[in-house]
C-alpha cells in the first residue's frame, strides 16, 4: 500500500542521515586511528548516501546505507554508540537541563494553605519564575545579573526569615522607605488608602483546613470579597462575612465611638512585629537591619477622618519588602513577623499549572487550570 511504502522511505531517510553524521563525526574524531585509503572510500560512501537521500532515491538509498554502516561497523565499531549509552546521554542531558531550569529559570510551588485565598487556593500547583529578579546562585540566597526589583502588587515565593526552611507565598503591598497601615481593614501605603470596592457579583465562600496541613473543615467558610488596586495591579481579598455591616457601623461612627473588634487587625499595633518562633534564627545584624520603625500617622493628609482614620504607620526598612496574604485576616505576614530581606526573595508567581481538592471540596478545579497570577 502507498501509505506503507511511504512510511517504509522515511524511515530508510532516517536512518540514512544518522548513519551519514555517525561515519562523519567518527572521521573527525578518531582520523588517526583510521587508515588513509579506509577514510577515503567511507567518505565517498557517506557523500553518495547524502546525495541519494537528498535526491530521494530510494533504492540507491536502501542500497548505499547497507554498504555503509557495514563499511561503519567493520572500522568504526570502536566509535559507536550503544543503544543503552545514547538513551543514557539523552537522559542524562535532559536532567541536566530540568536542573538547570529549576536552579535558575522556573520552579513549581504547592500552596500548602489558605492565606492566598482567592487568588491561590490550597492544592494550587503553580510555576514561580525565578529568573526575572536576577541569577540566584542555588543554595545560596546571593544574586547576580539583577535585571528589576519586586514592585507592588507582585505575588512572590520567599523564605520566610522567621523560619528559613519554608517558602511563603504573599502579595507584595510596600517597598522599601514606604508606609504602611492597616486601620478598620482599609490598607494605608504611603499615607494614602489603597481603593477597594466590594464585589458582590458572586457568592464569597472558600474551603480550607482548620490548621495547616490538618483536615478540611466540615463547611466551606463564607466570606466578603473586595476588589483592591494597587499600582495598577488589581487583585481580589476576602475578608469576613460581616465586614460590610461593620464597614457601614465605622462610617455612622464618631470620632472615638467606633473600636476595633476581634479580627480587625489594625496594623501596625504599640509592638514592633518579630519572629514569633522559640529561637529567632536571625544574627543579631539581620534583626537590625530588618527592624523597620513605628511612627506617628498624619491623619489630616487622608480622605479618611473619625474613627478608621490613620494613627500610627510603621516603616519599611532598606533592603526589604512588606507582604500580605490575599486573605486578610486569614494570613501569617509581615503584620506579624516583619518585613522580608529581597535576598529571601525566590521569584515572582507565574500561573497555577494544576489545581485539585478532595471529592467533597470539589476536586479537580478545571476552571483553576492555567490562571496567570495577577
Amino acid at each position: 500500500m502507498t501509505w506503507q511504502r511511504n512510511r517504509l522511505e522515511s524511515k530508510v531517510r532516517k536512518e540514512s542521515r544518522q548513519v551519514v553524521r555517525e561515519a562523519r563525526r567518527a572521521l573527525r574524531r578518531h582520523a588517526e586511528r583510521i587508515p588513509p585509503g579506509v577514510q577515503t572510500e567511507i567518505r565517498a560512501l557517506a557523500d553518495g548516501l547524502d546525495s541519494a537521500v537528498k535526491a530521494k532515491d530510494g533504492p540507491a538509498m536502501r542500497q548505499k546505507l547497507v554498504v555503509l554502516d557495514e563499511m561503519v561497523d567493520e572500522h568504526l565499531s570502536f566509535a559507536r554508540k550503544s543503544t543503552a549509552r545514547e538513551y543514557a546521554e539523552s537522559i542524562g542531558i535532559a536532567v541536566l537541563i530540568a536542573l538547570f531550569l529549576r536552579a535558575f529559570v522556573v520552579e513549581a510551588f504547592k500552596i500548602p494553605s489558605g492565606s492566598m485565598i482567592p487568588t491561590m487556593e490550597i492544592g494550587d500547583h503553580i510555576f514561580v519564575n525565578k529568573f526575572i529578579y536576577g541569577v540566584r546562585i542555588p543554595w545560596t540566597k546571593m544574586r547576580f545579573f539583577e535585571w528589576r526589583k519586586p514592585e507592588r502588587g507582585e505575588v512572590i515565593v520567599f523564605i520566610n526569615p522567621c523560619e528559613p526552611d519554608k517558602d511563603f507565598i504573599k502579595r507584595i503591598v510596600a517597598l522599601e522607605g514606604d508606609t504602611v497601615e492597616v486601620r478598620c481593614d482599609i490598607l494605608y501605603v504611603n499615607g494614602k488608602a489603597v481603593p477597594a470596592r466590594l464585589d458582590e457579583s458572586t457568592v464569597c465562600q472558600y474551603w480550607d483546613r482548620k490548621d495547616e496541613g490538618g483536615p478540611w473543615g466540615d463547611e466551606p467558610e463564607t466570606c466578603s470579597r473586595y476588589i483592591e488596586t494597587l499600582d495598577g495591579v488589581e487583585y481580589a481579598t476576602i475578608h469576613p462575612d460581616v465586614r460590610p455591616e461593620r464597614d457601614a457601623e465605622r462610617a455612622n461612627a464618631r470620632e472615638g465611638q467606633y473600636h476595633a473588634v476581634e479580627g480587625d487587625r489594625d496594623f501596625p499595633q504599640i509592638r514592633m512585629p518579630k519572629c514569633d518562633v522559640e529561637k529567632d534564627p536571625r544574627t543579631p545584624e539581620q534583626r537590625r537591619r530588618s527592624m523597620g520603625r513605628i511612627e506617628e500617622s498624619d491623619p489630616e493628609k487622608s480622605e479618611l477622618h473619625g474613627a478608621c482614620k490613620p494613627q500610627r504607620r510603621y516603616v519599611v526598612p532598606d533592603g526589604h519588602v512588606f507582604v500580605m496574604g490575599d486573605n486578610r485576616e486569614n494570613s501569617s505576614d509581615s503584620r506579624a513577623w516583619g518585613s522580608v530581606p529581597l535576598e529571601n526573595i525566590k521569584g515572582k508567581a507565574l500561573f497555577i499549572w494544576w489545581s485539585s481538592k478532595p471529592d467533597k471540596q470539589g476536586g479537580v478545579q478545571w476552571d483553576g487550570i492555567g490562571k496567570v497570577v495577577y
